[in-house]
């Protein structure tokens, strides 16, 4: 056994814990959110259970593969495979219905009252996806955008004017299935803007002239369509001088090199598809209330915003504390994704209003983070997420403890989620693609997230390396969805592929993290005591409630380590992921214990022993 004598000492944070349960129920009732580990689900990439619903959009088309292919029938039939990974809830990209040339990830909002129909079945809808969740005790939380809409404006609410796409003649040429235009492929008339509150020059289309052979004349421009060789503009853009003020803003698209100005970042458009709305403003704050209600209404448990960057924070407040009146348990977290590394001026040159831990306090002054108390809303962990590129990449713990000396900024540190991928984003330099390097890594920054403070969420595919080493998003012209990490995942799930993804070693390595963090209440709910971080591992405590549940973690990377923890709890300890036993006298309050190279040590005070079977990293 070989023990590393170079170590670093470093004090975490101390992280206030309630005083509440940790049973974990069949049916999900109100209770502490820190409980959970969240399963994340790009719905359309999913699993497909219903071809009819199938759906390309009209950029990066790659025939048999449709953008959306998953549904929620899909998502549903998978359910199980979910929760014997030991998730206890699904979060899900917006469900509502889109507009947009690549709209399959839900973020281009149309219609926020209306379910996206290219993920519901005739006979399966997002309520029947919510009580097959529910009915096995999976939790459902639901992503929504607040800070923009659609390029085709708000259905029912606000047109923004354009011209249908189906008379479009330029240098951007459809192939198919769109053959001819841009128009709705599936729609008879090739229409894809229904929005009753058009003026009826537009509306006139919507049931004829499928070609879009003409002619139309453009009342605000004056020309007449069809015409070869248009300036895309009216088609595909958005003038925002014709936009009025108590929807949306109009200040313009914001530039690359303004993502570090607050007014820019909040008040700009984001592109042509994003359309700012004035989230500053009391009519948005009630429209975004009353469809909240529906979705509660629905059984939703938790939402989680989209882009909450672009948002002011104490909009989103007053926006949750209106939601909370329908819901008052009902769980928010915000990603908010920081340009840099997430603590703003304290830390660096990023504006403190721009960057994670603001949006989880009341304060008033940037440089006073405890001034005040808990907005009430949650975060993503993006500081540990953008520490990975220099530490877990590379298969070591170093600098981790540099992140937690923070936590003290945040109201609650326990409620943070925490992630090894998100939707657009990977682990290693740069951000930009899915974890490339030893599979054992990743399985070290999984002991990390499943001991450390924070609630865990993995995204889906993670579980078996999906899409290794793949781009995140299309970059180059040519991209397609089928080489980059949003592939459809639906392959792995068929009667044929199951098993042997669900018996895939990381699967099998998450399923039994997801079991001892299940057991130990401390992992979930515990404080944050006596952190030591070495070249090759890192070791803290987590005290829940004075002892309540009291655990002592040790993790090792790349090599077996002999560990010792001084100022434990006095008491009988077995280790979660060995079994093995020991007692700490009151007089030396000492716990000594090796852990195997990629593994873990979980000592639990007056423990249940060994959980789950030992596995490639938890042995």
């Amino acid at each position: 056994m070989r023990k590393t004598t170079l170590c670093i000492i470093l004090l975490f944070a101390q992280i206030c814990c309630s005083n509440l349960s940790a049973q974990q129920p069949e049916i999900p009732v109100p209770g502490d959110f820190r409980d959970e580990r969240i399963y994340s689900v790009i719905t359309s990439r999913f699993y497909d259970a219903d071809a009819e619903n199938n759906y390309y959009n009209y950029e990066r088309i790659d025939k048999g593969d449709p953008h959306y292919r998953g549904d929620f029938k899909g998502l549903a039939q998978k359910l199980d495979y979910i929760k014997d990974l030991g998730f206890t809830a699904i979060c899900i990209t917006p469900p509502v219905e889109n507009r947009g040339g690549l709209d399959f990830m839900g973020l281009n909002a149309y219609d926020w009252e209306t379910f996206e129909p290219r993920l519901t079945s005739s006979d399966f809808a997002y309520g029947d996806l919510i009580r097959s969740a529910h009915s096995i005790g999976l939790k459902v939380i639901q992503t929504l955008v607040v800070n923009h809409c659609s390029n085709f404006g708000i259905r029912n609410h606000y047109f923004i004017p354009r011209l249908p796409l189906k008379f479009y003649r330029g240098p951007l040429k459809p192939t198919w299935p769109y053959v001819y235009n841009f128009g709705d492929y599936k729609h008879e008339f090739r229409m894809n803007n229904d929005n009753p509150c058009a003026p009826d020059w537009f509306k006139d289309f919507r049931f004829r002239d499928p070609w879009g052979a003409g002619p139309l004349k453009d009342p605000i421009t004056g020309k007449t369509f069809p015409a070869e060789n248009q300036h895309p503009e009216r088609f595909f853009g958005t003038d925002e001088k014709y936009l009025q003020s108590d929807w949306f803003h109009r200040e313009g698209w914001i530039k690359a090199d303004e993502n570090l100005t607050v007014a820019r970042v909040q008040r700009a458009h984001l592109d042509q598809n994003s359309i700012d709305l004035a989230s500053d403003n009391w009519h948005i704050k009630r429209f975004f209330a009353k469809v909240v209600k529906k979705y509660i209404d629905l059984g939703v448990d938790g939402l989680r915003i989209q882009y909450a960057r672009n948002s002011d924070r104490q909009d989103l407040v007053h926006m949750v504390e209106l939601w909370r009146k329908f819901k008052p348990e009902l769980y928010v977290f915000a990603d908010v994704a920081p340009a840099l590394d997430g603590f703003g001026k304290l830390t660096g040159v990023e504006p403190t209003e721009l960057v994670p831990w603001w949006y989880t306090r009341n304060t008033p002054n940037p440089n006073e983070p405890d001034l005040a108390g808990n907005s009430g809303i949650a975060v993503m962990d993006y500081p540990l997420f953008k520490s990975f590129a220099a530490n877990l990449s590379s298969g070591h713990f170093n600098g981790v403890g540099n992140i937690i000396k923070n936590d003290w900024l945040y109201a609650d540190p326990n409620q943070l989620v925490t992630f090894f991928h998100n939707y657009d984003s990977g682990p290693e330099t740069g951000n930009l693609t899915r974890f490339s390097s030893d599979q054992w890594k990743a399985a070290c920054a999984y002991n990390l997230l499943w001991t450390l403070r924070g609630v865990p969420m993995l995204l889906m595919g993670e579980e078996i390396e999906f899409m290794k080493g793949m781009p995140q998003v299309c970059v180059l012209p040519t991209d397609v969805l089928s080489r980059t990490g949003k592939a459809y995942f639906g392959d792995n799930l068929s009667d044929g592929t199951i098993a042997q993804t669900a018996s895939h070693v990381l699967a099998q390595h998450i399923r039994r993290l997801n079991q001892i963090r299940a057991a130990v209440p401390a992992l979930s709910r515990g404080q944050l005591e006596s952190g030591n971080e070495f070249v090759s591992g890192i070791s803290f405590i987590r005290n829940y409630n004075n002892a309540e549940s009291y655990a002592v973690v040790g993790l090792s990377a790349f090599i077996d380590q002999d560990i010792t923890v001084t100022r434990v709890l006095p008491g009988d300890y077995s280790d979660a992921v060995t079994g093995q036993t020991q007692s700490v006298a009151t007089s030396t309050r000492t716990l000594s214990f090796s852990v195997k190279g990629n593994s873990a040590g979980i000592w639990v005070r007056n423990g249940p022993g060994k959980i789950g079977v030992d596995g490639e990293y938890l042995r």
